[in-house]
């Protein structure tokens, strides 16, 4: 199994708080991420989609206060949201007793009810983290090309031929709207949720036009506004707002869409293999969201991602502002090994004045390009943003 560089991040997150929330899409590592962590200290694992599991914490703050002394693990917390009342009384009659930290790990695939009950119930008293799919920078360069192809789910990236894999996330994609989504509360037409993700697939990294979904989809646009916030709170979509800085142009207002996972793009609209991937029309916009994905993970907890495209056609295709930094890291994203700027982008940096300005390119050499960019790798590239 690949190493998550998430691991001492959580840890030291449960040196800190007294619970942490885990979030991610199913079948990311959540629960492999949360056993290595209790394999270093006594703890107690839960799993809430187990009825067994479920009966013993029939009387939770009973069953809990036994494990006071132990790291707690609810796996699938979303199956019993009403747990973070009990969670927060337990809490703090812990830290009266000086016992305060490390008490609880949550994981849970992110649903409003997850968000919403914790947040009124453990406020001050939670840490977020997000674990996403594999990206570059975990899975490495010798990984590069099956990870854009097979994305970054472990068990298809890991699956033993492009066949596996492909059919690994066709059932994943078929789970996800037949059976977790109907648990979750939504009661949402599979096949309707099932062309929206196509439709975002197609338009990989497009501008939302909700009137257009909409209209393809025979729905009102509060509908498919629904519908986009169920699977960005699902973290299977990204919403990538554009840069409101202090420029004196007219911006583009909407956000752009990717679904978040390339092999899940590639699932949805059928390419099976590399070579059917290379001719498809999406192969560009399918290269730019994994290095989006994998830029945003590798980046210091906290900094922020936005893209600038001005009404002129000035545009940078990711702006990433890290925390305590006073101006965004620019980034341009190209697929091919002899990158060139647009003058689109020159315009948009004069706008924005970036603190570092980079392209991700196909190649595996560093080098300057003019105008203070650097051409570098995008496993280079999350490296260099994880020691920023």
């Amino acid at each position: 199994m690949i190493p998550r560089r998430l691991l001492p991040t959580l840890t030291a997150a449960l040196a800190e708080a007294p619970a942490v929330a885990l979030l991610g899409p199913r079948q990311v590592g959540k629960t492999t991420l949360a056993l290595e962590v209790a394999r270093a200290r006594p703890s107690v694992y839960l799993d809430l989609e187990s009825e067994a599991d479920r009966a013993r914490l029939a009387d939770p703050e009973g069953y809990l206060a036994q494990h006071e002394d132990k790291l707690v693990v609810l796996d699938e917390i979303q199956r019993a949201p009403q747990l973070f009342q009990s969670l927060r009384g337990l809490i703090d009659a812990g830290r009266r007793r000086g016992r305060g930290r490390g008490r609880f790990l949550v994981l849970g695939s992110a649903s409003i009810d997850l968000l919403r009950q914790s947040g009124e119930s453990l406020a001050g008293r939670i840490r977020y983290l997000e674990l996403a799919p594999l990206d570059a920078g975990e899975a490495g360069r010798a990984r590069l090309d099956a990870l854009w192809l097979r994305g970054g789910f472990p068990e298809s990236l890991l699956a033993g031929s492009d066949a596996a894999s492909l059919r690994w996330r066709a059932d994943f994609i078929r789970t996800y709207l037949e059976r977790d989504i109907p648990q979750l509360g939504p009661r949402i037409p599979a096949e309707t949720l099932r062309r929206l993700w196509t439709m975002l697939a197609h338009q990989q990294g497009g501008l939302l036009n909700a009137a257009a979904l909409a209209r393809s989809l025979a729905v009102d646009g509060k509908t498919v506004a629904a519908y986009l916030d169920l699977l960005v709170d699902l973290l299977l979509v990204r919403r990538l707002m554009p840069w409101h800085g202090k420029v004196r142009k007219r911006l583009v207002k909407s956000p752009k869409v990717y679904v978040r996972d390339s092999g899940l793009v590639h699932a949805l609209l059928g390419i099976t293999d590399a070579e059917a991937l290379l001719a498809h029309p999406v192969a560009g916009a399918s290269w730019e969201g994994l290095a989006v994905e994998s830029l945003i993970a590798a980046a210091p907890l906290g900094t922020e991602a936005f893209f600038f495209r001005s009404a002129a056609g000035a545009e940078i295709d990711l702006l990433l502002k890290l925390p305590g930094r006073r101006q965004p890291w620019a980034i341009e994203i190209k697929r091919g090994t002899a990158p060139k700027l647009e003058r689109g982008f020159h315009l948009a940096c004069a706008d924005v004045q970036p603190e570092q300005r980079r392209v991700v390119y196909g190649g595996d050499e560093r080098f300057p390009i003019g105008d203070g960019v650097q051409a570098v790798s995008l496993p280079d590239l999350c490296e260099e943003l994880g020691a920023a």
